[in-house]
């Protein structure tokens, strides 16, 4: 800090310090050799000058050890930020396996946050203390970049993909978030903030508004008004694939490819069925492409995520029945 004014975002994540080291290593190793050439320049100019115009230098035939030198040592050199930045980047991209997911859609010009249980935030996201959280988000129109300074984390929204971020907050407080990408005459204004809260704060939080309905629950009221259950019966004998206990594994296609029944495969049945078709099942799902928005294909995703590899009611299904607000699904391998 230089007369009050930071050089750089407070490190409020457990991902903050890998970042910034490496980038400070990097600055240090480029501030080094660049302050070496200058040195060596100036040195051998005022030992080295020629006042007469006259000397001639001497013929040079090259040196093995000098030769040798200024290329194995920035060999080893990028050989060691390349191993680092290997590891750091690895770490941000890989969520650990339990997470606090939380869906996310960038558009001209906010970003919509929706938390597994039901709250739904404009330009705010509301996250507890010491827990990995991970942000699924897309676009609704054209690419986004949703930033978080004080958590090092940063990735495109892409119209028709997900993409997906996760930081575990190491401070309470209020922090800055950003997009990254320009996206229009008001992109300075698609800004917001994440609110770290203390976990028990963060639960009072929760369960203090919201429809009183979660995602899943949402996404199995849509899948009976588009008349999905029709043809996705739990034994497998409608005119679709059954869905119980199918996210996360691998599913034969009728080209005999293998593909993960994850988010986007999921979201891309929904728009695009006739791309990727399950072996066994012919052309005849209907596309819902302007029939559901991103909020009611995220709910559907959560319903899938809920359905149980048995025959039993799906975990909305159980929590509607007992009157009380649906649990997060179990997460799926990724």
């Amino acid at each position: 800090m230089v007369s009050g004014i930071p050089l750089f975002p407070e490190q409020a994540s457990t991902l903050a310090p890998e970042v910034d080291n490496l980038y400070f290593f990097v600055t240090a190793v480029t501030a080094f050799f660049a302050l070496l050439v200058v040195v060596v320049v100036l040195v051998f100019a005022v030992k080295y000058r020629d006042r007469t115009g006259e000397k001639v230098g001497a013929p040079i035939h090259g040196s093995l050890p000098l030769e040798l030198g200024w290329s194995i040592i920035p060999f080893f050199i990028s050989m060691a930020i390349f191993a680092w930045a290997t590891l750091v980047f690895f770490h941000i991209v890989r969520a650990p396996d339990q997470t606090l997911e939380v869906y996310s859609t960038g558009k001209r010009w906010m970003w919509r946050f929706q938390h597994i249980d039901g709250q739904a935030e404009i330009n705010e996201l509301h996250v507890p203390l010491g827990r990995p959280i991970r942000v699924i988000f897309t676009s609704e129109d054209v690419l986004h970049s949703l930033y978080m300074p004080a958590f090092r984390v940063k990735a495109d929204a892409i119209p028709g993909r997900y993409s997906s971020i996760w930081f575990t907050p190491t401070q309470v407080g209020e922090f800055h978030l950003f997009c990254a990408e320009y996206c229009g005459t008001r992109h300075s204004g698609m800004i917001g903030r994440v609110v770290v809260m203390e976990p028990n704060e963060y639960q009072a939080w929760l369960s203090g508004g919201g429809s009183g309905m979660s995602m899943a629950a949402r996404g199995e009221q849509l899948f009976q008004q588009l008349g999905c259950v029709g043809c996705h019966l739990p034994d497998g004998s409608g005119r679709g694939p059954s869905l119980l206990g199918k996210y996360g594994i691998q599913e034969t296609l009728a080209t005999g490819a293998t593909v993960t029944i994850d988010d986007t495969y999921v979201r891309e049945s929904i728009l695009t069925p006739q791309m990727k078709l399950v072996a066994g099942y012919g052309p005849v799902m209907p596309t819902f492409q302007g029939l559901v928005n991103e909020q009611g294909v995220m709910s559907l995703i959560e319903y899938v995520k809920s359905l149980p590899r048995t025959g039993g009611p799906p975990a909305a299904a159980q929590a509607s029945a007992a009157g009380a607000p649906a649990a997060a699904p179990a997460q799926g391998p990724r």
